[in-house]
């Protein structure tokens, strides 16, 4: 695409015919001297205060765009938004991709330029655009500002969550849960520690579709505005040039995706986002490569929720930049990206407490594992950075949860001690529905008070990224899809060992399956609307929970682009 002749717009606004016309007077005339057209995709929303600030990132974006020769045009898809959102924003995910792609494939875009921040809009917005390949460059939010409470710093989540425990054990007041509450109000940008939405942030300068060093950036700091401008720019650039996302998302390009991943010691999520986005890129992709990186790759980040500092730390030792060159021995550094080379953008670490080295790791290996047997026959993970290295080994009795309500209504009050496991059903793709961040299950109160901080907690849910613990996630098949999971009794023996790969349910598998066979089938939590579409199509966790009829990638245009002697028809 190296003239106007190439430019993709140019079908909607090189003709000479009342087609021609209208599309150029639709968009104010601008369109007719062969600027590239290039899309701003922003979700700001006042729900969601990760994105409180996007309309001034999206007018950065629109001032590189401007400088760049090109015509800024700014669109709105639905937003997402964790905290509000329910029963959860992967329900939802999907239908903003769907959105994202539909708004790129029809409108007269030669590039686009896409505005993500809280948890799954990130992916989202990758996966659309991966579908539509239209060239495309992503500017994140960046982390906000750390709450300040009693002369110390307080994480979005991690902290938050270790708080909530200390109350359920006696050890904080209410008063005082409600004072940090208070100071914990809406801030602009998203998770300051490596929850998901940071970890999905870093992990777009590793698969090459964000401007290397801009992950990190604190949301309301110059520098970001800064990076949005020089985003707009090089949009302007991919328009006539490329490389499209499907010349950058490439195998070498999830392998560099994760093994970053497991370097930071990122959220749990990430593995399904990868997993769905590398189903729209049709790159070959399974739980198993995940495990395969994670036992090579130490873990370098000393961030919460698996060490000990913030996002904005890290990024003052180098940011995401500074671990990829940490990571170059492992990694594709000549991976294609919007900016050249994946290497071309590597820096030195300035904070070797915050960044480790590949010599001096935190850990020897990396933060996720996956675990597989007769209670996950296609997989689940385990956030091996974030668990007690006791637990990694174990075998108890289960004490199961039917689902979130049967969990609030009983967990304090079961028969439960240290060795017993926890677990939660019907939280998954189908049964949340959407796979909620449920995963992480409260420690009984008596258990608490007595000082127990971790148990073996099992279910089909997700968790927050911030979130910490034993915690075994994405059983799959879950139990509303009918897996083994759904089988599961009081008392009987679950087995996990973490590094020989291993979960198993310590029940005779005619007894399962008789078992599974009393149950019958699962009653659906919709029937019509957008629900009753994601439970017939959702896919399971092991294959990113995205819709089966979405994999892979359409890049035609769009049907209705009429010229010559046939422009004269209404609807132009």
């Amino acid at each position: 695409m190296s003239d106007s002749r190439g430019l993709r717009s140019a079908r909607w606004f090189g003709g000479r015919d009342l087609a021609g016309f209208i599309h150029r007077a639709s968009l104010a005339g601008a369109a007719a001297d062969g600027r590239p057209v290039v899309g701003i995709c922003n979700p700001w929303s006042e729900l969601v205060h990760c994105n409180l600030h996007f309309r001034g990132l999206a007018e950065a974006v629109r001032r590189g765009i401007a400088e760049a020769g090109g015509i800024p045009v700014e669109f709105s898809t639905i937003s997402l938004g964790e905290n509000l959102m329910k029963p959860t924003t992967m329900l939802y995910r999907n239908l903003m991709a769907m959105d994202v792609e539909e708004c790129i494939r029809a409108y007269p875009l030669d590039a686009v330029v896409l505005i993500g921040g809280c948890d799954k809009t990130v992916p989202a917005e990758l996966m659309g655009a991966a579908s539509a390949d239209v060239p495309a460059i992503m500017i994140t939010g960046g982390p906000e500002e750390p709450v300040s409470f009693r002369g110390r710093r307080v994480s979005s989540g991690t902290d938050l969550w270790h708080s909530l425990e200390e109350r359920r054990a006696g050890r904080l007041t209410q008063a005082e849960f409600e004072e940090l509450e208070a100071a914990a109000a809406a801030r602009p940008g998203h998770c300051n520690e490596m929850g998901t939405a940071s970890t999905m942030s870093s992990l777009v300068e590793a698969l090459g579709l964000s401007l290397p060093g801009t992950a990190a950036i604190p949301a309301l700091h110059a520098d970001r505005a800064r990076a949005a401008e020089a985003t707009g720019r090089r949009a302007v650039e991919l328009a006539r040039e490329g490389p499209r996302p499907s010349d950058i998302l490439t195998a070498d390009a999830f392998d560099n995706a994760i093994t970053l991943l497991m370097a930071l010691g990122g959220g749990t999520n990430a593995v399904v986002h990868l997993l769905a986005l590398a189903g729209r890129a049709g790159v070959p992709l399974t739980l198993d490569r995940f495990h395969e990186l994670s036992t090579r790759t130490p873990l370098l980040a000393n961030v919460l929720p698996s060490g000990e500092h913030l996002v904005e730390d890290l990024h003052r030792a180098g940011g995401i930049p500074a671990v990829l060159g940490e990571l170059a021995p492992l990694l594709h550094g000549e991976a294609r990206t919007v900016a050249g080379a994946l290497a071309d953008g590597y820096v030195a670490v300035t904070d070797s407490a915050v960044i480790a080295s590949l010599e001096e790791p935190l850990e020897a290996e990396g933060g996720i594992a996956v675990v597989r047997g007769s209670l996950a026959p296609s997989g689940a993970i385990v956030k091996r950075s974030a668990a007690s290295p006791d637990l990694m080994r174990h075998r108890g009795p289960a004490i199961v949860f039917e689902d979130v309500e049967d969990l609030a209504a009983r967990i304090d009050h079961v028969d439960a001690t240290p060795s017993s496991v926890l677990i939660l059903r019907n939280a998954g793709p189908k049964g949340g529905p959407g796979m909620p961040e449920w995963g992480q299950l409260p420690i009984p109160r008596r258990l608490l008070a007595r000082g127990v901080t971790d148990m073996v907690r099992i279910s089909d849910a997700r968790m927050s990224g911030t979130a910490f613990g034993t915690v075994v996630l994405h059983v799959a098949p879950e139990a509303a899809a009918g897996g083994p999971l759904r089988a599961v009794q009081d008392g009987d023996t679950i087995v996990l060992d973490v590094d020989a790969q291993q979960l198993d349910l310590d029940v005779d598998p005619a007894e399962v399956a008789r078992r599974l066979d009393r149950r019958g089938p699962v009653e659906p939590k919709y029937r019509r609307g957008y629900g009753a579409l994601y439970l017939e199509h959702v896919l399971q966790a092991d294959e990113g929970c995205d819709f089966d009829f979405l994999r892979g990638r359409d890049p035609s245009e769009p049907y209705g682009l009429l010229s010559g002697d046939a422009g004269w028809i209404g609807g132009w």
